[in-house]
Order: C-alpha cells, then structure tokens, then sequence
C-alpha cells in the first residue's frame, strides 16, 4: 500500500473471536520475525517461532486479544491485559503486544489504533518498550504524548537483564 493512499483511512479495532486465532497466531510469526532485531528469538523446527500466551487470550478473562483493520483490510492487531497491583485495589491496563503491517507504519494508524484502545478501556495504563528499540520508544513516546499530553510518566526498570522503558498515564472516559 502507498503511503499517500487514503491520508484518513477507516481504522476498526474488533474483538479477535477463537476461530480468528490462526489469523492472530500468523500475525505474531511476522511480528515476532520483526522482533529478532532485538531478542534472540529461535524458530522452531516446524518454521515457526510460536507464540506459548497465545491459548490465554481465549481462556483468560484478564486477557484481550484484537485484530485491526484499515479500511476493511488485515493490518495487524494489539493484544492487551490487565495486571492486578499487590496489596493496591488498583487493576492497570497493559499492552504485551502491538503490532502494524509494515504497508501501513508512518501513516498514524498505529497512533490512531493506540488511542482506540486507550479510550475503549479507561483507567491506568501501562506500555513497555525495550530499551533497544528505539523506534518503538519513539513511537509510543510520541503516541502517548498525543494523548495524556504531559500527564505520563516514563521509568526504567530491568528485567531478566534486559533494559525497558514503562510508560504509565491515565486513560479517561472523557478522553
């Protein structure tokens, strides 16, 4: 797809329904595929890098998974979750996976799907980024940002000895 076609295109969200789960599980080969320029990631010996979460999002009620279209057509999906705060009685929206087509990146369909999803589910938000992956921090920093305005915070952490950024900002139902 060209970048100049349709400048406003029809971007729809829609609940990934079980019998769309192989669409979803294609997806994650091409996303994951993107993702070894990260990550070592092993393919298996059937091809395939495999997604082990993947059954959760239909069985695992604090899981949700969704496919997005651009004007009728397959151009990626975001699969979200809750985490539940020890000791606070605070649940935090998450998203673990997001991913665009590569025919549809720089045209604001990721923006404009991140904020779909932020405004379908108000509340507190959590987004990680590897540190190494400079052009998804800069796309969620950006992202974000459009959004909360300066209402976010963004921290470092560690975690099995990998660097990460965590967005965290407030979804309103206003918003």
């Amino acid at each position: 797809m060209n970048k100049s076609d349709n400048v406003h295109p029809n971007i729809e969200i829609i609940h990934a329904s079980l019998e769309q789960k192989q669409i979803l599980a294609n997806l994650l080969e091409l996303y994951s595929h993107d993702f070894c320029e990260f990550i070592d990631l092993e393919i298996g010996l059937d091809g395939r890098f495999g997604y082990r979460e993947l059954d959760l999002y239909w069985t695992d009620p604090d899981r949700l998974p969704f496919l997005l279209y651009v004007d009728n057509r397959l151009a990626g999906f975001v699969l979200i979750k809750t985490c539940h705060r020890d000791g606070v009685d605070l649940t935090v929206w998450d998203i673990p996976e997001f991913f665009i087509l590569r025919g549809y990146r720089g045209r604001g369909v990721g923006t404009a799907a991140a904020h779909q999803v932020w405004r379908r589910f108000p509340g507190p938000w959590e987004v990680r980024v590897m540190a190494t992956n400079e052009r998804a921090y800069r796309f969620w920093h950006r992202a974000i940002k459009n959004f909360a305005g300066d209402d976010f915070l963004v921290a470092r952490f560690t975690q099995s000895g990998k660097d990460w950024h965590r967005f965290s900002f407030e979804s309103r139902p206003d918003a």
